[in-house]
């Protein structure tokens, strides 16, 4: 009996700690709240990125911003405090790009002003597809009935999303994220919409890849428990939900969701990690 109870420890939060190889975080509501000028870094986030770099561990950050290119968005956590590089951020925007540019399609871009620099290079002309992001104020009916008027011209519509969140937390509140309009565009024009970022088990599998590393290896921990820790553990990978961002009581009592782990904050699922691997 013994051993069954430490064969268990061993494989649940955070026994299978001791076991990881890399770690990759979500950034909005992990790591900071996002809102008027570059938002409010949660207490003891930049301490714990600090500690997961100076551990053994590989750590990449998967998020599905779309307001900023990568560099801008990188720019921000950078004077927030965050020690991040560019080549560590994995968002959907540069996923979304290499998907239309292989398939030879030429999208309609529905998304935030500040991605549109993204897609400088991608032909747009005669659009045969969609791609909407998280456009917060440019989510207006003109705007969505233009995107709406490409998709249901076309014979075979495509509409790809960089995202399918519900609402994600600023620093005056919750805010409606793409997952809403994209819905609204799939009832609208009867299709199904290609995800392309949380919680798409093809975008986890691009930051395993960089990583070099195998499902069962890694740990995702973040906020949003159906995108981040529902998708991460469809990939096979284990998944802890930190109760900031946009966590909700009702999160720990999901119908179809069960996070492996559910802690305060990333601080201390990071002091927890850390204790089991002896740093």
């Amino acid at each position: 009996m013994r051993s069954k109870r430490f064969a268990m420890a061993a494989t649940g939060w955070p026994g299978f700690a001791k076991s990881l190889k890399g770690v990759i975080l979500d950034l909005c509501g992990v790591l900071y709240d996002s809102g008027e000028g570059d938002g409010v870094a949660i207490p003891g986030s930049i301490e714990a990125v600090k500690k997961l770099k100076a551990s053994d561990l590989q750590l990449r950050f998967c998020t599905n911003e779309t307001q900023a290119t990568r560099e801008k968005f990188v720019a921000k956590l950078q004077r927030l405090g965050f020690d991040i590089s560019v080549s560590e951020v994995f968002p959907p925007a540069p996923a979304a790009i290499a998907v239309v540019k292989q398939r030879g399609l030429r999208p309609h871009l529905l998304v935030h002003d500040g991605l549109l620099q993204e897609f400088d290079g991608v032909d747009q002309t005669n659009p045969n597809c969609v791609i909407i992001g998280d456009a917060a104020e440019h989510f207006s009916y003109q705007n969505l009935n233009e995107a709406f008027r490409v998709l249901i011209g076309l014979e075979n519509p495509v509409l790809f999303s960089l995202g399918q969140g519900r609402y994600y937390k600023e620093t005056d509140g919750l805010k409606l994220d793409v997952g809403a309009y994209m819905k609204a565009l799939e009832y609208a024009c009867d299709l199904k919409a290609e995800v392309i970022g949380k919680p798409s088990l093809t975008f986890f599998q691009s930051v395993l890849n960089d990583m070099g590393l195998k499902p069962h290896e890694t740990l995702m921990i973040g906020d949003d428990l159906v995108n981040d820790v529902g998708g991460a553990q469809y990939c096979g990978m284990k998944g802890v939900q930190v109760r900031t961002g946009k966590y909700r009581p009702s999160d720990e009592k999901h119908p179809t969701v069960t996070a492996d782990g559910t802690v305060d904050n990333l601080a201390q699922a990071v002091d927890m990690i850390l204790k089991q691997r002896g740093f």
